[in-house]
Formats: structure tokens, C-alpha cells, sequence
């Protein structure tokens, strides 16, 4: 096993006079072998949390009780596949603003973050480095000497490949590249550890990292593309849970993520009915296309989902059929699935049963973009896409 760097008060590598030695606090959950880490600022107390699980609130608001800390920022490192996320929770019960990398797709977080942001907590700040690979959107961020590398780098490992959009060449380029540019007495603190190690180094890692030290690209992708890993058990779950920062409007989130077949006049029309959070995670996964088939004005007025194609079933004026539709649509596929998107779940039905027509495997988007209408025929506020927390923005 390799030794790891044992850090104590007051002997922080690099730490000056000017700035006082200070560690992360270092908390574990044993059914994801997860770390969640909580820095803070010594004068205001403010206090940031990396990667906080479900299962753990009550240990985690425990212990900002215990240090007297107020926390003003959750923070993710990508949307996990083995637990799920209680930065919406912690966001409730403390008063917390969300945090995460902008290229994860989780739109109920407050802060889209990019490379090289900042997050500031009292007179400290955390930076965030876009190091894609793990999944396509993946950050590690830096404070001070320690550098928090969720699924990117392990201890003596690095993050899978094989899903949620990740790849192996941008992995090694962000361990290589990014990560292995800080200075080697940066402290490395991984997302996961399996066998009770806590922390490294970069100059470690550099030396020693038996995926990745000495190395070609080429080296490294082969062997990462030969792992055959098992798919992780909770991933269909834990993903679109943490698309919404772990919030969860339904019963049963495994039950929401398998389509359903159309029923009744519907039967054998088009491929299913899908939930928004199955959609997005197949968008996400690059399994299949958003259609976002409203018309253009309901798209400007009402809002929109970032990277849908827009394509209209019907338009104005007149609400005329779209003649371009067959065409752009066949297009836009390829040889994906499409999911398709409207404003209550009725022209999607009628569109993916189009789409079926022209060859296309297609699944209709329950509850639309903005959900069923409530006692008051206003909708927005049972189900849909927006009420669920899924991307979207207004012109």
C-alpha cells in the first residue's frame, strides 16, 4: 500500500506566515466509500461542503454544529452514479447556496461553474479546475495547498470512463495536464477510497500512479477501455436524483426511470412514455436528441432547454403543421433515440407517433415542459420539466 501524507495542524506543505496551516475536514460514508469534505473560514466561520450524500445529512449538519460553522456553499464534483447528493437538503436546512460544474447538467444549482471560478467563504476562496474525463463535465477544485479531485484522480487510480458521457483520452489529459501542472506538494483528496487511505499527493501521483505514471495516452486508454467494471448499482437512481441537487418529487426513483409503453388508443404507436429525469439522463448519457417541439413563441415567453433542437409540430399563425418537420427531424436523429418535449405531454404523443412512422425510435416526455394545470388551470406547479429542476432558461 502506498504511504500517504499525514497531515497535522500547523505542518501544512508550502503554508506561510501569512497564511495559517489549515486542513479539510475529512468525512466518510461507508456503503459509497465516499468522502465528503468540509473547509471553512477560521474568522467568519463560513463553511463550504465537497460532495455531500444523502444518507449523511444528520453526521454533516452535526458536525457544522460542532465547529460552530455557517455553511454558505454545497459544491459538486460531477453528478454521482453510487449515492446521492443532499446539497438540495443542506440548501434548505442551512442555508445554503448549490454549486456545480456547468457541463453536469444539474440545473437546480444555483452557481453554473466554469474553469478557473471562484467560490469565496470568508476570506478564503475555493477554485474550481474543469477536469473532464470521469464524466464529460467532471472539476476538481483548489484551496489553498489541497486540491479535491472527486472521481478525476485517485489514490494510486482515477475515476471509470465507460459512462455519463465520460472518455479516457480527456481523462489523462486532465490528470496530466491540469491536476499534474500543481506544484507536487499539493495534497491530493479523492471522492472515493476502497482502501482506507485518506489523502496523497501530486508529487506521489506523478511517481506512482499505476494507471496513469509513466504512461502514453495511447497506454492509458487501452487499459482503462479493458477494466469491464460492473455498472454501478444505484446509477439509475442516484443520476437523475443528482441532476436536481438530490431532490426528489416522486415515490420511487427507480420506478420513474424505465419507460413506460403507451397504453389504451396510444398502444404500439411510439416506443413509450418517458419521465423528464430518464430523458435528460439519456440526453446527458448522448443516448438520444431532445425535440423540444412547442412553437417558437412558447419557447421565447415561456422558456427553453439548453441544447434541444427546436423543431415545432405545429406553428403559427394558424397553428399549421410543420412542413420542414419530417425532414429536420430524420436529420437531427441520426441513430439515436429522440425524446420529445411539449408543453403538457400532448403533441409529443402526437409527434412521436410521427417520428415511429418515419423509422425513429421515439419516447414521448411526460408532463411537458411545464406540467398539468392545478385547480387553478395554472400550471408550473405539478410536474413537468421546469418543475422538476431540469435545465432550462428564459430569453
Amino acid at each position: 500500500m502506498m504511504e500517504t501524507p499525514q497531515i497535522q495542524p500547523g505542518a501544512e506543505p508550502g503554508a506561510g506566515a501569512s497564511r495559517p496551516p489549515m486542513k479539510p475536514i475529512q468525512l466518510f460514508d461507508p456503503a459509497s466509500s465516499t468522502y465528503t469534505y468540509v473547509l471553512f473560514d477560521q474568522v467568519s466561520r463560513e463553511a463550504v461542503i465537497i460532495d455531500p450524500v444523502d444518507e449523511q445529512i444528520e453526521r454533516d449538519l452535526a458536525t457544522l454544529r460542532e465547529y460552530g460553522l455557517k455553511l454558505v456553499w454545497t459544491v459538486e464534483t460531477h453528478a454521482h452514479a453510487d449515492h446521492i447528493t443532499s446539497a438540495g437538503r443542506l440548501a434548505e436546512l442551512a442555508g445554503a447556496k448549490t454549486a456545480a460544474p456547468s457541463g453536469c447538467g444539474i440545473g437546480t444549482a444555483g452557481i453554473q461553474l466554469n474553469d478557473a471560478d471562484t467560490l469565496s467563504f470568508g476570506a478564503e476562496q475555493l477554485k474550481a479546475l474543469s477536469t473532464p474525463g470521469h464524466t464529460a463535465g467532471s472539476m476538481s477544485f483548489v484551496w489553498r495547498q489541497h486540491v479535491f479531485t472527486g472521481d478525476t484522480l485517485l489514490i494510486n487510480g482515477c475515476g471509470r470512463t465507460d459512462f455519463q458521457s465520460g472518455s479516457a483520452e480527456a481523462l489523462f489529459r486532465s490528470i496530466t495536464q491540469v491536476l499534474f501542472s500543481l506544484p507536487d506538494d499539493t495534497i491530493v483528496w479523492p471522492g472515493h477510497d476502497y482502501q482506507g487511505r485518506t489523502c496523497s499527493s501530486i508529487g506521489q501521483e506523478k511517481a506512482a500512479n499505476t494507471r496513469v505514471a509513466g504512461k502514453t495516452q495511447a497506454e492509458f486508454v487501452a487499459l482503462m477501455n479493458a477494466l469491464e467494471l460492473p455498472r454501478p448499482r444505484r446509477i439509475d437512481e442516484a443520476v437523475p436524483a443528482n441532476l436536481t441537487s438530490g431532490l426528489r418529487h416522486d415515490a420511487d426513483g427507480v420506478l420513474q426511470m424505465q419507460p413506460v409503453p403507451p397504453g389504451g388508443a396510444h398502444q404500439g404507436t411510439y416506443a413509450g412514455d418517458v419521465s423528464p429525469e430518464l430523458a435528460w439522463q439519456w440526453v446527458q448519457a448522448g443516448e438520444a436528441v431532445l425535440v423540444d417541439v412547442r412553437t417558437d413563441a412558447e419557447r421565447e415567453w415561456v422558456g427553453f432547454v439548453p441544447g434541444a433542437l427546436p423543431l415545432a409540430w405545429k406553428q403559427w399563425p394558424g397553428m399549421a403543421m410543420n412542413p420542414d418537420f419530417d425532414a429536420l427531424l430524420r436529420a437531427a436523429s441520426g441513430s439515436k433515440k429522440v425524446v420529445l418535449l411539449c408543453r403538457s405531454g400532448v403533441r409529443s404523443i402526437a409527434a412521436a407517433k410521427r417520428a415511429t412512422e418515419l423509422g425513429l425510435e421515439a419516447y414521448n416526455i411526460l408532463e411537458g415542459f411545464e406540467g398539468d394545470p392545478d385547480a387553478d388551470a395554472h400550471r408550473g406547479q405539478k410536474g413537468g420539466w421546469r418543475f422538476r429542476g431540469l435545465p432550462w432558461r428564459q430569453n
